[in-house]
C-alpha cells in the first residue's frame, strides 16, 4: 500500500530517528525528576519533616528590609524559649529568586536549582555606637518543639536592595499550628526590636553606597536648658506640651484626654529650631524617636509605622515646607505633606505619638494645615533674638575667649536683627583674626595652648567681613537681615578696621 504523505511531501509514519530522539527527550525528563526529587533541600526537609513532607500546610510572613535585625531577635528569642531544639542549614543558589518553602517542599526547579552550604549572615546595625547582629541571609531552621517536628525558612533582603521585605515561612502539622509559630515570633520581633529607646533616622543617603541600610542609629543629644536662648513664657509652653504630656500621659488617660500631638517651631533660620529639638529629645530618655530629614522625607510612612509600634515615640520631622509638594518614592503616592497628615489621622486617640515639625516657611502650610484642623496643636514662634538675648547668647558662644572690647554694649547694638547663628560664626570669625593676628605681635608662633584674645579691631574686622556687600549671601544665611554694611565697633569704621587687622598680621 502506497503511503499516505503530508503537504511538506513526507509520510506520516515517524521514521526510527524520531523515535529515538523521543525516548531520550523522556529519559532526560525521567531523570530530571529523580533528581528533583532527591535534590539536597527538599531531602533534608523530608528527612525532618517525614514523607508528607510535601502536603505540609505553609503560612508566610513578611517583614520590611529594615527590620530584618528585629525578626532575627524575635526568631533567636522564639528557639530559645520551651526547651526547643533545632538545627540550622544555610541555602545556595537562592540570588535573583523568588521563592518560599512550600516552593522547596516540592518537586521542580528550585529543588533542582538550591543547595545546602555554609550559614551566610550579615551584620546589621543593632544600636548605637556601632552595636551589629549577625542576621541571616538565607536558611532553613529545623526545630524539634517537645516532639513535633516544624521548619522555617528566613530570608532577609539580598543585594536587590533595602526596600526588600524579609519573609519567615513555617511549614507544621496544621495550618493553625504554624499560624500561632508566625504570630508569637512576630510578638517577639516587636518585644525585643532594637530600636526602642533609641534615636533612629530614615534615609538611603546617609549611608553612601551601602544599599542595604535605610536606617542608622543617632546618639541622643544632651543639652542643658541654659543652651537655649529663647523667651521663658515661649521655651515654657514648647515643654509644657512636648515633655508634660509625655511625664503625665498615665493621669491624662485615665481622665479621658488624649496623648498624640503635634508641635510645630516656626521662624527664620538660625533662631534655634533644631536646637530646641535637641534639647526636648534629650530630655526624653527612654523614649523611641525617629528623625527624618533630606531624602529620608520619602519614608514618612516608614517612619510613622515604627513610632506607632514602638510607643512612646517621637516623629521629628525637620523642614517640613520641603514636602509641601513633593510626592512618594511610590508611583501613585499623594504629596508627602498629605501623607504626613494621613499618618497622623490614623493614629489613635490614646497614642503616645509626638510630632514635632520645624519650617523657616509656615505660610507654605497654613493652608493645608488649616483643613486638617486638630493635627498641630501647638504652633510656636522662634523669635530673633532681643537685646538680653543677644547678651546672652554671645556669652554662651564665647567659651574660653578673652573678649577686650572698650564698649561691648556696641556689638549688643550694632548687632540688632540678627540670629543666634550669627552671633555664633561672628565670635568664631573675630577668634580667627585674633589667631591670626598673634604670631607677628608676639614674635611667637605657638600659642596652641592658651586661649584666644579678641579685641575691638577682631570684632570690627570680622563683623565688616560678614556684612560686607560681597558676603551678602553668607550674611543672609547667618540671619543678618537687618544689619547696615557700615557698623563700627568702638568709634572706629570697618573699612579702617579690617586694614588695621591685616597690617598688624603682614607686620615683621
Amino acid at each position: 500500500m502506497a503511503e499516505h504523505a503530508d503537504i511538506w511531501g513526507q509520510a506520516d509514519r515517524p521514521e526510527l530517528a524520531d523515535i529515538t530522539r523521543m525516548a531520550r527527550r523522556l529519559m532526560r525528563q525521567a531523570v530530571m525528576v529523580a533528581r528533583s526529587d532527591d535534590g539536597p533541600v527538599q531531602r533534608v526537609l523530608r528527612e525532618h519533616l517525614g514523607p508528607d513532607a510535601a502536603s505540609r500546610p505553609v503560612v508566610s510572613g513578611s517583614w520590611p528590609g529594615y527590620d530584618h535585625v528585629n525578626v532575627q531577635a524575635g526568631l533567636d528569642a522564639w528557639l530559645a524559649a520551651g526547651g526547643r531544639r533545632h538545627r540550622l542549614a544555610g541555602v545556595t543558589g537562592f540570588r535573583h529568586m523568588d521563592f518560599g518553602l512550600a516552593d522547596l517542599l516540592q518537586a521542580g526547579r528550585y529543588a533542582e536549582r538550591l543547595a545546602l552550604g555554609s550559614v551566610s549572615t550579615t551584620a546589621v546595625s543593632a544600636g548605637p555606637g556601632g552595636q551589629t547582629r549577625a542576621c541571616l541571609k538565607c536558611g532553613l531552621y529545623l526545630v524539634d518543639d517537645a516532639g513535633a517536628p516544624l521548619a522555617l525558612l528566613l530570608r532577609g533582603p539580598d543585594e536587590r536592595g533595602p526596600a526588600d521585605d524579609v519573609s519567615l515561612d513555617v511549614a507544621s502539622s496544621d495550618q493553625e499550628a504554624a499560624q500561632d509559630v508566625l504570630d508569637e515570633i512576630r510578638r517577639l520581633a516587636v518585644l525585643h526590636n532594637v530600636f526602642r529607646g533609641h534615636v533612629i533616622t530614615f534615609g538611603g543617603e546617609v549611608f553612601g553606597r551601602d544599599r542595604g541600610a535605610l536606617l542608622r542609629f543617632l546618639d541622643r543629644p544632651r543639652l542643658d536648658r541654659s543652651a537655649l536662648v529663647l523667651p521663658a513664657a515661649l521655651l515654657d509652653s514648647i515643654e509644657r506640651q512636648v515633655l508634660g504630656i509625655a511625664r503625665h500621659a498615665d493621669r491624662l488617660l485615665a481622665s479621658g484626654q488624649h496623648l498624640k500631638r503635634g508641635v510645630l517651631l516656626h521662624g527664620a533660620p538660625g533662631t534655634g529650631k533644631t536646637h530646641t529639638i535637641r534639647y526636648l529629645i534629650g530630655e526624653l530618655p527612654g523614649v523611641t524617636v525617629v528623625v527624618i530629614s533630606g531624602y529620608g522625607l520619602r519614608w514618612i510612612a516608614e517612619a510613622c509605622s515604627v513610632a506607632r509600634m514602638l510607643q512612646p515615640s517621637v516623629v521629628v520631622i525637620e523642614d517640613v515646607d520641603l514636602i509641601a509638594e513633593e510626592r512618594g518614592h511610590r508611583p501613585g503616592q499623594h504629596p508627602l505633606l498629605f501623607q504626613l497628615l494621613n499618618e497622623m489621622d490614623g493614629l489613635a486617640e490614646d497614642a503616645n505619638v509626638t510630632f514635632l515639625l520645624t519650617t523657616n516657611r509656615p505660610e507654605l502650610l497654613e493652608t493645608a494645615l488649616a483643613a486638617r484642623p486638630g493635627r498641630i496643636d501647638h504652633a510656636a514662634e522662634l523669635p530673633l533674638p532681643d537685646a538680653d538675648a543677644r547678651r546672652k547668647l554671645l556669652a554662651l558662644y564665647q567659651g574660653s575667649l578673652v573678649l577686650e572690647l572698650s564698649d561691648p554694649e556696641a556689638v549688643i547694638t550694632r548687632t540688632d536683627g540678627v540670629t543666634a547663628s550669627f552671633l555664633k560664626e561672628l565670635l568664631r570669625r573675630a577668634a580667627l583674626f585674633a589667631a591670626e593676628a598673634e604670631p607677628a605681635v608676639n614674635g611667637d608662633s605657638d600659642h596652641s595652648g592658651a586661649p584666644l584674645t579678641v579685641t575691638d579691631a577682631h570684632m570690627g574686622a570680622a563683623l565688616y567681613q560678614l556684612l560686607d556687600v560681597r558676603g551678602q549671601l553668607t550674611s543672609k544665611l547667618l540671619g543678618g537681615h537687618a544689619v547696615g554694611q557700615d557698623a563700627v565697633i568702638g568709634g572706629m569704621g570697618a573699612d579702617a578696621l579690617l586694614r588695621g587687622v591685616r597690617g598688624v598680621r603682614t607686620r615683621r
